[in-house]
C-alpha cells in the first residue's frame, strides 16, 4: 500500500498500464479494425464483382469445389455468404494439419482468379492470438484483457472529478493536454471500454481459470468440447471409402428449418469416408447472443442425426457476453460506434503510455526511461503504420504470387520491426513527426487504391482512410513544430 487507498490504486493503474500497455494498444487497434473484417476482406478481393448472391447456391458450389480439390482433407469448414460478405470462405487442413483458407467465388465456388489473402481475418485473429501459437497468444490476450478491466476500475477510483473530466480539455498545455485527452476519451466511452474488456476476458476465461475443466474432464479436451457443443461432434473415420450425398437438398432443408435465420456455417467431417457428417449452423445476426441452432446429417445417407437448440442458461449467458464482444448483431450505426470507441480506447492506452514517458523524462531519466520512451514512439506510431502496410501489400504484391497471404502478413511485422529499430536510433522529437507523416501517406495511398469508390466496401475504406490521413496529418504538423 502507498499510504492511502487512492495512492495504491494510482500505483496499480500505472503499473498495469506500463506492463500491458503495448500489447493492449495493438489489441485495441486490431479489434477496432475487426469490426469491419468482412468489409476489409471484400476490399482485399477487388476481383469480386458487386452482384446479388444466392447463399444456398454459393454454399453448394463451395462444397462441390472442395470435393474436387480437397477430397482427402479430414474436414471442410465453409462460412456462408452474408450481406456484408457476399462470398463463401472455405477452410481445410492438409495431411500435416496445416490449414488453408480461401475466399471462393459465389458463382463458381472456386478461388481461381481471386488473390490469396487473409483479408480482415488477419486483424480478427491477431486481436486475440497476437500471431502466436496456441495457447500462448490467447493467454497473453486474456491476461491483458483482465489487466485492462482492473486498470479501468482503478482509473475510476483515482479520478475524483471523473464527470468534470468529460467537459475538460486544455489544448497547447503540454503534459496537461495529454492528461486531459486521456481522461476525456476514457470517460466518454467508459461503458464501452468496461464492456469490451470484461467480455474479452470472459471469452478467454478457460485459459485464465483452466483448473475446473481439468478436474471435471481430466484433460480430455474433446469431452469438454462435446458437452459444451453437443451437436458439434465428429465421429472417427471408419477407414472405408464413402461418397457424400448431393449437398444442395441438405442445404435447402437446413435453410427451411432455420426459418429465416439463414445458414452461417457448414462443417463436413471425413468427407471421403463412410463415417462422414454434414453439420449446418444457423445464422444469429438478429440476436445479440451467438447461440445457434444446429443440424447434423449422415454424409452418406443424408439421414438427420441430430437437431439441437441451445437452452442451458449458463451457456446462453456466455454466448450473450461473447455476442456483445464480437458485435455480429450490430446494425451499421452500432458498428460505427464500436469502431470509434475502439479507436478511443487505443488513444487512451497510447496517451497513458506517453504520459508516463513524459513524466519520467522531465525528472532524472536513466537509460531505461530513454529506451522505453523511444520504443513507445515505435509502438504508438509504428503499429498503425504496420497495419496500413498490410492494406498496401494487398494491392502492391502480384496477384498470382505463390504464398501471397503469408507475404502480406509478414509485411506487417517487417514494417513494425523497422519502426522500432528506427525509433531506437532517432530522437523522439524527430521520430514522432516522421512516423506520423508516414502514417498519413500510407492512409492516403489506401484511399487512392480504393478508387473509384464504386462499392460500399471501397467507399467505406476510402472515407475512413481519408479521415485517418487528416488526423495523422494534423498530428504531424503539431509534433513537427515542437521538434
Amino acid at each position: 500500500m502507498k499510504g492511502s487507498f487512492r495512492a495504491s490504486m494510482a500505483w496499480l493503474h500505472t503499473t498495469l498500464g506500463l506492463i500491458t500497455g503495448w500489447v493492449l494498444f495493438a489489441i485495441a487497434l486490431s479489434g477496432s479494425l475487426s469490426v469491419y473484417r468482412q468489409e476489409i476482406t471484400l476490399w482485399m478481393h477487388p476481383e469480386l464483382a458487386s452482384q446479388r448472391v444466392d447463399p444456398i447456391q454459393a454454399c453448394s458450389q463451395a462444397i462441390d469445389w472442395l470435393g474436387q480439390h480437397a477430397g482427402t482433407a479430414a474436414a471442410w469448414y465453409v462460412a456462408c455468404p452474408t450481406p456484408q460478405a457476399p462470398f463463401a470462405t472455405g477452410t481445410w487442413p492438409d495431411a500435416q494439419g496445416a490449414y488453408s483458407q480461401r475466399v471462393l467465388d459465389p458463382q463458381s465456388g472456386s478461388p481461381d482468379g481471386l488473390r490469396d489473402t487473409l483479408g480482415g481475418e488477419f486483424f480478427y485473429r491477431f486481436h486475440f492470438e497476437l500471431q502466436l501459437p496456441y495457447p500462448w497468444g490467447r493467454l497473453i490476450a486474456a491476461i491483458a484483457a483482465l489487466a485492462l478491466v482492473v486498470a479501468l476500475v482503478t482509473g475510476i477510483i483515482i479520478h475524483r472529478r471523473i464527470f468534470a473530466d468529460f467537459f475538460t480539455f486544455r489544448p497547447n498545455k503540454g503534459q496537461r493536454s495529454w492528461l486531459d485527452a486521456h481522461n476525456l476519451l476514457g470517460v466518454a466511452a467508459l461503458p464501452f471500454h468496461l464492456m469490451i474488456s470484461l467480455t474479452g476476458a470472459v471469452t478467454l476465461a478457460s485459459l485464465l481459470l483452466p483448473w475446473s475443466t481439468q478436474a471435471v474432464y481430466h484433460h480430455d479436451e474433446r469431452a469438454s468440447y462435446t458437452e459444451l457443443n453437443p451437436a458439434l461432434y465428429a465421429r472417427p473415420a471408419s477407414g472405408q471409402p464413402g461418397h457424400l450425398v448431393p449437398i444442395l437438398p441438405l442445404i435447402e432443408m437446413a435453410d427451411r428449418h432455420f426459418r429465416g435465420a439463414g445458414i452461417a456455417q457448414i462443417y463436413v467431417f471425413n468427407p471421403s469416408d463412410r463415417a462422414s457428417l454434414v453439420t449446418f449452423i444457423s445464422g444469429n445476426s438478429q440476436t445479440v447472443s451467438t447461440s445457434a441452432r444446429i443440424m447434423t446429417f449422415d454424409g452418406v445417407t443424408g439421414q438427420l442425426l441430430n437437431a439441437h437448440t441451445e437452452t442451458r442458461p449458463v451457456i446462453r449467458l456466455y454466448t450473450f457476453l461473447y455476442g456483445l464482444h464480437v458485435a455480429r448483431f450490430a446494425p451499421a450505426l452500432t458498428r460505427r460506434l464500436y469502431f470509434v470507441s475502439g479507436l478511443a480506447l487505443a488513444v487512451v492506452i497510447g496517451s497513458g503510455m506517453h504520459l508516463w514517458a513524459i513524466k519520467r523524462l522531465r525528472q532524472r531519466p536513466h537509460i531505461g526511461h530513454l529506451i522505453v520512451s523511444r520504443l513507445n514512439t515505435g509502438i504508438l506510431a509504428g503499429t498503425p503504420l504496420a497495419f496500413a502496410t498490410y492494406f498496401l501489400a494487398n494491392r502492391l504484391l502480384p496477384s498470382a504470387l505463390a504464398g501471397r497471404s503469408g507475404y502480406e502478413v509478414r509485411s506487417v511485422f517487417v514494417m513494425w520491426a523497422l519502426a522500432l529499430v528506427f525509433t531506437l536510433f532517432r530522437q523522439p522529437s524527430r521520430a514522432w513527426p516522421e512516423l506520423l507523416g508516414g502514417n498519413m501517406l500510407a492512409c492516403l495511398a489506401i484511399a487512392l487504391f480504393s478508387m473509384p469508390w464504386a462499392s460500399a466496401a471501397t467507399l467505406g475504406a476510402g472515407s475512413i482512410a481519408l479521415g485517418l490521413a487528416g488526423a495523422f496529418g494534423y498530428a504531424t504538423l503539431r509534433t513537427a513544430r515542437r521538434a
